[in-house]
């Protein structure tokens, strides 16, 4: 028989010449080996090894070439730029449109300046309700657009006004004469009406001046030329008596005004009850509590009457506490002021026994509780002490006669206040040289 031959193993599809001596190599390591020869280690040259082809790596058939200089990428950096500094022009814009144009939400109203106000001092009201406000660029306008000096006086603002229609009408002031309306805190409405007339700057449409024919405005025509009748209680409205009759006593805030030449009465007239009312409003949201007054009005008329006890600040609380702590227990407020305001005109700057007794719609010696309406025109002030009185348990006070007035809690007390009060001034009256 013969000698079968062995077959030789399928060639794999990688072996490749060099698989093939890797593998030779690897077949010989794993023999034993008979000599001691050292085995020196391969190494390969790096500078045989090929270079890698970039277009395997790119995708393409040849590698990429770059330009420094590639006019579009400095073309598209432009547009950028162009694109940034549009923005910022556009918001600029918008900007200078809402500060100068942009409209604040009220309803047409007086606005009153006072001495020694500038434009800046507007600024604030536009730049809380108007998004964008810029008071920077609000400034730079006035500097550059605005050059009459800002006047004392009361303006009519439009309703929902722009800073730019609200300065035009500003600068104006400078233009137009402007007259004076004083009002002492104390005085009477009658007082007003009467300053009123007087001022020939002041247009008469309410308080139509008198003549042999014409009798002077009553009560009742002012409040229904003012549009007023519906403030005031039916009591008021269907008195009988004419003091009392349609009267708005207390209803105008006393202070200094300014208003353009040739502003009528009704105007002057509503802008002050306006201010009044605010006034009391907000003293009346804040009141403190268990006070014996209902109603507004009737913190109204106490007001009306602390205004006319004392001028001195620190006593209006104090002189409140006092007609609070009365009104309380049920004792007349006995006041004196109230004695004269019922007298009217016949009061001659005396007040009489006969006149003490007498008893008319207001003498608080001689009827219960408030008087029907106020008896001045108080301020803020007295108006803030009426519905916050001192924490003071006084009854009574008097004047000192050096200034001031004493307050005491029970009558015996007060029975030696007014000794004190007339022992100073029988000594003035003896220290003063005869005429």
């Amino acid at each position: 028989m013969s000698t079968p031959t062995p077959e030789s193993p399928p060639e794999r599809p990688n072996d490749t010449p060099e698989n093939q001596q890797d593998h030779a190599a690897s077949s010989n390591a794993d023999k034993p080996r008979t000599d001691d020869t050292p085995v020196e280690p391969s190494v390969t040259n790096v500078a045989d090894t090929p270079a890698t082809d970039v277009s395997l790596i790119s995708g393409e058939g040849k590698p990429r070439t770059y330009k420094v200089d590639n006019p579009s990428f400095f073309m598209q950096r432009g547009y950028q730029v162009l694109l940034v500094l549009g923005l910022i022009a556009a918001f600029f814009l918008v900007m200078v449109y809402q500060t100068l144009f942009g409209r604040i939400e009220q309803p047409a109203q007086m606005v009153t300046i006072e001495q020694g106000q500038t434009y800046y001092g507007l600024l604030p009201q536009w730049q809380q309700q108007i998004p964008l406000f810029s008071a920077s660029v609000a400034k730079l306008y006035i500097k550059s657009q605005v050059d009459a000096p800002l006047h004392a006086g009361i303006y009519q603002l439009p309703e929902n006004p722009t800073i730019a229609e609200a300065l035009q009408i500003l600068e104006q002031g400078a233009k137009a004469a402007m007259v004076k309306i004083q009002i002492i805190e104390g005085k009477t409405a009658s007082d007003l009406y009467q300053t009123l007339r007087d001022n020939p700057g002041i247009k008469k449409e309410v308080l139509l001046d008198s003549d042999d024919s014409t009798p002077p405005a009553s009560n009742a025509s002012i409040a229904q030329g003012l549009d007023l009748v519906g403030i005031l209680p039916e009591a008021i409205i269907n008195s009988n008596d004419p003091i009392v009759n349609h009267n708005l006593e207390g209803w105008f805030a006393p202070d200094t005004y300014y208003y353009g030449e040739g502003s009528t009465d009704k105007q002057v007239l509503t802008d002050l009850y306006k201010r009044q009312q605010q006034a009391l409003f907000d003293a009346w949201e804040s009141r403190a509590p268990n006070l014996p007054y209902q109603t507004p009005y009737q913190a109204l008329v106490m007001a009306s009457i602390i205004e006319k006890e004392t001028s001195i600040a620190d006593e209006r609380p104090l002189v409140s506490a006092v007609f609070k702590n009365r009104l309380d227990k049920g004792m007349r407020l006995q006041t004196d002021p109230t004695i004269i305001y019922g007298m009217g005109n016949r009061y001659d700057g005396n007040i009489r026994r006969k006149d003490i007794d007498e008893k008319t719609s207001y003498n608080t010696y001689q009827i219960d509780g408030l008087p029907p309406t106020p008896i001045a025109l108080p301020s803020a002030a007295s108006i803030e002490a009426t519905l916050h009185p001192a924490d003071s348990e006084a009854l009574y006070f008097v004047a000192t006669g050096n200034g001031g007035h004493k307050f005491t809690n029970s009558l015996a007390e007060h029975n030696q206040a007014v000794r004190d009060y007339l022992s100073v001034m029988r000594e003035k009256k003896a220290q003063t040289p005869p005429q």
